[in-house]
């Protein structure tokens, strides 16, 4: 039995501050390349590379390994923790752009559910003069 295929969802939209936050990364080189470079030592790839890199290292390439290979570590290790600053700097950035977007929003809600309160407030009056007042007048 077939079944009709089904419909393709539209596809999803990023929220709008992240997409603006998107944007600015996107249009500097600086930033890319340190995106590039924060998402690779994040990865498995990077383990491995290092965990061979350093094998190799040790058993063949040197006698007496640890000084060399302890200044290089050390050195990398400075240079990583920077991406991570860099890391959290961009999703600062995000959260601080999400958060000022969700204000407005949140804002407009507020005033539009406000005037449809007053709305609704100002059309009861007038049901209630219309159908409670006035005929009590007309009785009169």
């Amino acid at each position: 039995m077939t079944h009709p295929p089904q419909p393709t969802p539209p596809p999803i939209q990023p929220h709008p501050a992240f997409a603006r936050v998107q944007e600015a990364r996107a249009a500097s080189l600086q930033l890319r390349v340190a995106d590039w470079i924060t998402k690779f030592a994040g990865s498995m790839t990077f383990v491995y590379i290092h965990a061979i890199g350093f094998a190799v290292w040790m058993l063949l390439i040197e006698k007496s390994p640890w000084p060399t290979l302890t200044l290089m570590v050390s050195l990398e290790a400075i240079f990583l923790s920077t991406f991570v600053m860099i890391g959290q700097n961009r999703q600062a950035d995000f959260q601080r752009a999400k958060a000022d977007h969700d204000f407005q929003e949140q804002e407009l809600e507020l005033k539009t559910n406000t005037e449809l309160t007053r709305a609704i407030h100002a059309m009861t009056s007038e049901l209630h003069r219309r159908l409670v007042e006035e005929p009590d007048q007309q009785k009169g």
